[in-house]
């Protein structure tokens, strides 16, 4: 009678374990924003046990979930809102959370699932570069063609990558160094110093705006060193990884620099200096806000504030006492957000921009919409009028629900859902404020505005086919 062969416990667990690896590297890249979604909800979930426990709260006692939950999500989104005071709530263990918290979030959806995905399948094929490209271009989640000369390339994704984590370390470490000398120079103690300017150079670059003292901002109100510090980590955190990645290889050759390159900047620095302006002259004569400054400290207190509504979160005046027309301005900053696979959040700024060029180009009578000597294709501007109807809809969907729960006025209640679908972090105070049902709206108004109306409609969208037909053409009255 012959033996039954018998496999060895080694090899058997070798085998399911690199099954296991090749299930989740399958899942990885025929769904990588599913996938996406997937991790960053289970940061949250692992972030909330973490937020929740005694060691977490100065107090040593059990943070509510409720709280736990909106903390959690808004770290790892970088957002920047707290229904807690984030400077006195949480002990050592809780701060290091939040540092960590925002630099896993600023790393990106796609960005961070291909990391992942490499780490387990340990290499990086074509179908793992297509989904960490995804991060740099979103219309590669989409079926269709894309021009890899208009994006980061196939080949440089591996270099895409490793200038995503050196970044993220390098520009905090220079802003943290810097930060800590003009510390010094105030007076504050040296390991005062060490922490608080670690802590403000992670929230800076990642756009999160949270804040290790109590008072938040106002003890360097008026120190124009310090906040400048600020803005710049602001701005290059806001410009996202493929621009920083051209402009470590090109920055004194623009005629290399690609047309996504050129829009960011341009329309980045259009939006700074344009809403300073409109908040010059919408402020200058509030006593609770500019009305008490001369006109140099004017100027830049209100770059700064048009800097932060786009996605900084830091602010060295009370929100709550801007003018109603400078809530407006700012949530039309906010919702625009920074650069596409940025650690800023919104719309994007290249989306305003290719709608503005569609609208520049229909009102000419033009049929090509064209920037830079470069035509932009027409799934181009249907994805970017997605992104915009579909950010809009989250916002107005948000705020119906928030208005209903908490019948507060529509100017703060609009303000703070746009800061959170924006991942801002600014507030008119209505966040501390929140009941429990309201946390809970608002922090899942964070998720959908961090993972990107793009990424969510391509996760319900991934399994749909194609269709082989095109139905009649008919053309309904429009305007």
């Amino acid at each position: 009678m012959a033996r039954k062969r018998t496999v060895p416990t080694p090899l058997l667990t070798f085998t399911r374990v690199g099954r296991l690896r090749e299930a989740v590297n399958d899942f990885t890249t025929r769904s990588p924003s599913r996938f996406a979604i997937l991790v960053f909800g289970s940061l949250v979930l692992l972030f909330t046990l973490l937020f929740s426990l005694p060691a977490a709260s100065a107090t040593r006692s059990w943070t509510p979930l409720a709280d736990a939950f909106f903390t959690a999500m808004s770290v790892i989104c970088v957002t920047g809102l707290s229904t807690v005071n984030m400077a006195t709530h949480w002990s050592w263990f809780g701060d290091v959370l939040v540092v960590v918290g925002v630099q896993i979030g600023a790393v990106g959806v796609l960005t961070l699932a291909s990391i992942l995905g490499l780490v387990i399948s340990r290499r990086l094929g074509l179908r793992a570069k297509l989904v960490a490209a995804s991060d740099s271009n979103p219309l590669r989640v989409h079926h269709g063609p894309v021009a890899e000369g208009q994006a980061v390339r196939l080949g440089d994704i591996g270099n895409l990558l490793l200038t995503v984590i050196v970044s993220l370390f390098v520009i905090e470490a220079g802003l943290a160094v810097l930060l800590c000398v003009r510390m010094l120079f105030d007076g504050i103690a040296l390991s005062e110093a060490v922490t608080h300017s670690i802590y403000y150079s992670a929230m800076s670059f990642t756009n999160t705006g949270f804040t290790p003292n109590e008072l938040g901002l106002g003890r360097f109100a008026n120190d124009h060193w310090f906040l400048t510090i600020l803005m710049l980590g602001v701005f290059l955190g806001s410009l996202g990884f493929p621009v920083i990645f051209a402009l470590r290889r090109h920055l004194w050759r623009p005629r290399q620099w690609s047309l996504h390159v050129k829009l960011t900047l341009i329309t980045t620095i259009i939006l700074i200096f344009v809403g300073a302006a409109v908040f010059v002259a919408l402020e200058y004569d509030n006593p609770l806000t500019f009305g008490k400054l001369d006109a140099g400290s004017t100027a830049y207190q209100s770059v700064f504030l048009s800097m932060m509504t786009r996605s900084g979160g830091f602010s060295t005046i009370d929100i709550s006492d801007l003018n109603g027309s400078s809530l407006l301005v700012a949530d039309m900053l906010m919702f625009v957000g920074g650069g596409s696979a940025s650690t800023a959040g919104g719309i994007k700024v290249t989306t305003l921009a290719v709608l503005v060029l569609a609208a520049w180009a229909e009102a000419r009578g033009r049929l090509d919409i064209t920037a830079f000597g470069r035509r932009i294709p027409g799934d181009v501007v249907r994805v970017a009028i997605s992104v915009f109807f579909w950010g809009a809809t989250i916002v107005a969907i948000s705020t119906i629900v928030l208005l209903q729960i908490t019948k507060e006025p529509l100017d703060r209640v609009l303000f703070d859902v746009i800061s959170g679908f924006g991942t801002v972090g600014l507030s008119t105070g209505l966040a501390e404020d929140l009941p429990t049902a309201g946390k809970y709206v608002l922090a899942l108004t964070m998720f959908m505005g961090r993972v990107g109306t793009v990424t969510l409609a391509a996760a319900v969208a991934s399994t749909s086919n194609g269709r082989l037909f095109r139905r009649p053409e008919e053309r309904p009255i429009v305007g």
